[in-house]
């Protein structure tokens, strides 16, 4: 039960009540009606405001009962503006003979990475580069104009075609690593410049929700390869994923899939012919196919039925394709051609899905993927992440998600800088022996489906022999 106490302050009189709380009790306020949280030894009561929070109520909430303070920093960029959210829902501290951390984590080595943290603040890592991210913009709007001038004087042959699907591809690709870097405050300053130019990017360039990628993808950063709380790893129709969950469910006798073949038929969950108005999001929530789908569902009145899909068109093609609005004149391509255009989007779908399938999987899959085990925020992300080797070609080809353990660790960190907080990481975790994992990029692409083999292998053995 919390203890009182009371302050006097500097006039004299006295201070509001404070209430103490251990973390035995805290720790029981960590459900769907109940969630009390912990940042710098302060107690918070988010029950009723985290359907309010602007990063959806599930993150908020997996972090209830716990001390939530290193993901409370990771997240947001100006924290003391937003301690005024905060400050209402403040209900009491930890009891003063209470550890500043929760469940026997290590207190020395949560202490010596919020001093690397600062020391990478101190250094200007939070700082973006307004010439990065223009030169970086540039290239892709660059490339989409390449393509609008592609169709306008050589129509669609097949030649011009194959090249259409090279730059576009290359174009959405990039563009899905940009919204990536806006969505996570990593550019200005101030959020609201990031929130506009996020669903700009994202909703006119790739044409996606930034609600809902927000929703999702902060959940994955907070709980990474945590099953229930982590969107990425809730897969169970289409795999079985890491070493615990094949036995779990191969014991149980479940079966929606043969997944003693699922390193197989990874390599067709891309695939354009699993995007269909009736493909279901929750079943493949690692294809790009599947996002576009879930995203792009109020746009599909605007379409002629005849037609297959077009949500996931490139920019130019959408607007002609979706918008009725848009000048008839600019229409260069004739209703006859519809076929070749969309053989176009077909190669376009194969192409970034599993350009993007690929690179998103090879940093978690290999990796620990289990329960909420409640480590710290250093010890979370290394056991679920891990890097790919440095160069010209895997930074742009990634979008620096090669570097995946630093932009874990400081998500709102531009990505330009990862190079330089990288030997700090690499030095902290040899300190305390936490393993710092890099790896080519093929072998990366290699370890995929090694992992998902061996899943496999697990469940086959469990359904039939156990």
């Amino acid at each position: 039960m919390g203890k009182g106490g009371e302050q006097g302050g500097d006039s004299g009189e006295p201070a509001a009540q404070i209430r103490f709380y251990t973390w035995d009790e805290i720790q029981k306020h960590n459900l769907r009606t109940d969630k009390w949280l912990v940042i710098e030894r302060k107690v918070y009561n988010v029950t009723k405001w985290a359907s309010r929070h602007p990063g959806g109520q599930r993150v908020i909430s997996h972090c209830a009962g716990e001390d939530a303070t290193d993901a409370f920093q990771a997240f947001h960029i100006n924290p003391t503006l937003v301690q005024k959210f905060l400050k209402p829902l403040l209900i009491g501290e930890l009891a003063p003979g209470e550890p500043s951390q929760d469940r026997g984590k290590n207190s020395q080595l949560v202490e010596d990475f919020r001093t690397l943290r600062k020391t990478a603040e101190d250094m200007n890592l939070f700082r973006a580069s307004p010439l990065f991210f223009s030169l970086y913009l540039g290239h892709i709007i660059a490339l989409e104009v390449l393509a609008w001038l592609m169709v306008s004087y050589f129509g669609t042959g097949w030649i011009p075609t194959l090249l259409l699907a090279c730059i576009l591809t290359t174009s959405q690709a990039q563009a899905g690593w940009l919204q990536h870097d806006f969505g996570h405050l990593s550019v200005f300053k101030k959020s609201s410049w990031n929130h506009i130019l996020h669903k700009f990017v994202i909703g006119h360039l790739k044409g996606a929700s930034a609600n809902w990628w927000n929703h999702r993808h902060f959940q994955h950063h907070a709980k990474p390869n945590i099953f229930q709380k982590d969107p990425d790893v809730n897969m169970l129709h289409i795999f079985v994923l890491g070493d615990t969950q094949p036995v779990e469910y191969g014991k149980k006798k479940l079966k929606y899939l043969p997944y003693n073949h699922q390193h197989e038929y990874f390599f067709l969950t891309s695939s354009p012919a699993l995007d269909s108005p009736c493909s279901p999001h929750s079943l493949f929530p690692h294809t790009a196919l599947s996002q576009h789908v879930y995203a792009f569902f109020p746009l599909w009145s605007w379409l002629d039925p005849s037609r297959m899909p077009q949500a996931t068109l490139f920019p130019a093609e959408k607007l002609i394709t979706t918008n009725p609005f848009f000048p008839r004149f600019l229409i260069r391509l004739k209703v006859q051609e519809r076929e070749k255009k969309a053989k176009l989007q077909i190669q376009l779908l194969f192409l970034e899905s599993h350009w993007f399938v690929w690179v998103t999987q090879m940093n978690h899959i290999p990796m620990e993927i289990d329960s909420e085990k409640h480590r710290d925020w250093l010890s979370s992300q290394m056991a679920a992440t891990c890097n790919i080797e440095q160069s010209f070609f895997n930074d742009w080809f990634t979008g620096h998600l090669n570097f995946q353990i630093e932009h874990h660790l400081f998500p709102t960190m531009p990505r330009h800088n990862f190079w330089k907080v990288k030997p700090l990481v690499k030095s902290l975790c040899a300190k305390y022996g936490v393993q710092y994992e890099e790896k080519p990029l093929g072998k990366a692409f290699v370890d995929i489906v090694g992992s998902l083999k061996k899943s496999g292998a697990l469940w086959l053995d469990a359904y039939l022999h156990k």
